[in-house]
């Protein structure tokens, strides 16, 4: 991953009203990439801490929200429908979640459960987070942010359809 670098310089101070940035860009991919990459970058220094990957902790959180116990497959394919990563990769990721005791297969292995520790660092990941979190989204009006998830949900319907058409060809 390269970082992209902008023609226009940073604002020396953090904004300090609710309201938009008078030269904000428009909404494009550049703009959503940008806004990703900063906000996954936080994440994953918290990650990090707590010895976590940002694939390991996408895995493990779906595991510990599952409302029924997972398989293998279901929750390699959970974890696509998120990350569109390589299934064998998150494989992978699901065998070292299983070496550091934080999945546990069921008696006969047929599903992947998280276990009182995986459950125990997914809490633990969230806390350090929210405060993080309520640092980058607080002040941001409420009507802002129903508008940019509105977009957010169409630009991802669009873009899984695009993918799905891509990768069946």
């Amino acid at each position: 991953m390269t970082a992209t670098t902008s023609t226009t310089a940073p604002p020396t101070t953090a904004p300090t009203s609710s309201t938009a940035l008078p030269d904000a860009p428009a909404a494009d991919s550049r703009v959503l990439g940008l806004a990703h990459y900063a906000a996954r970058g936080v994440l994953e220094q918290i990650l990090t801490r707590h010895g976590l990957t940002f694939q390991q902790q996408v895995a493990l959180r779906a595991a510990v929200t599952t409302e029924n116990p997972q398989t293998r497959d279901g929750l390699v394919a959970q974890v696509h429908v998120s990350l569109k990563a390589d299934p064998a990769g998150i494989r992978t990721v699901l065998d070292e979640l299983l070496a550091k005791g934080l999945l546990v297969a069921d008696g006969d292995g047929t599903y992947l459960l998280a276990t009182d520790a995986g459950r125990e660092l997914t809490a633990a990941v969230a806390a350090t987070v929210a405060p993080v979190g309520a640092r980058i989204w607080g002040g941001i009006p409420a009507d802002d942010l129903a508008a940019a998830g509105r977009v957010l949900a169409l630009v991802t319907e669009r873009a899984d359809a695009e993918l799905a058409a891509l990768t069946e060809g």
